[in-house]
């Protein structure tokens, strides 16, 4: 299985984001491909393709981090790309955490994987909702300058899910994403 652990912002969020979004989906190019609110998700730690003789124990090693995390609250504002602004390929939209609890759950989510035997694809973290890729580098400054006068409601996070991506099954061959487990903070 293709694997990667998140936290997923509430309904309502979302539904906000793409209120925001969507007349910018009008807006015909060829490059961006919008990604679908369904996806909209931080990711803390891609795990890539994991046996699934791992993932008990991988569920158990997350479970534990998850018990150990306090809900924290959390804001979709501003906007940001990777690699650059100026030669991007993924568009985002920005995570404020005051907390840095994001930072820390993206730690400890990491090293339980590691723990259970699964290596994590590693990059430096950054919390964001990806909002749409580019076919080719582009200069998105903007897209990024619209997008970072966006502010969504602040919402409290409450657990981290464990996510199946199956690339070219879901809508316009995009992935589907499969919720395989997820755990409440308890901290």
């Amino acid at each position: 299985m293709r694997l990667f652990v998140a936290v997923v912002p509430p309904l309502e969020v979302v539904e906000d984001l793409s209120e925001f979004v969507e007349p910018r989906r009008q807006h015909p190019d060829d490059d961006i491909r919008w990604a679908a609110d369904e996806h909209w998700h931080i990711t803390l730690a891609f795990l890539g393709d994991v046996p699934d003789w791992k993932t008990d124990e991988l569920g158990e090693r997350l479970e534990g981090a998850a018990k150990r995390q306090k809900p924290f609250e959390a804001q979709v504002t501003g906007a940001g790309a990777f690699p650059g602004v100026p030669d991007a390929r993924v568009l985002y939209a920005g995570i404020r955490d005051d907390t840095e609890s994001l930072s820390h759950l993206a730690m400890t989510t990491r090293s339980a994987a590691n723990r259970a035997g699964v290596m994590v694809e590693g990059r430096k973290f950054t919390p964001h909702l990806t909002l749409a890729r580019l076919r080719r580098p582009l200069d998105v400054t903007r897209w990024v300058r619209i997008f970072d006068g966006y502010e969504g409601p602040v919402w409290t996070a409450g657990s981290v899910r464990l996510i199946e991506s199956r690339l070219g099954e879901g809508p316009g061959h995009s992935a589907a994403y499969t919720a395989v487990g997820e755990w409440d903070f308890l901290g």
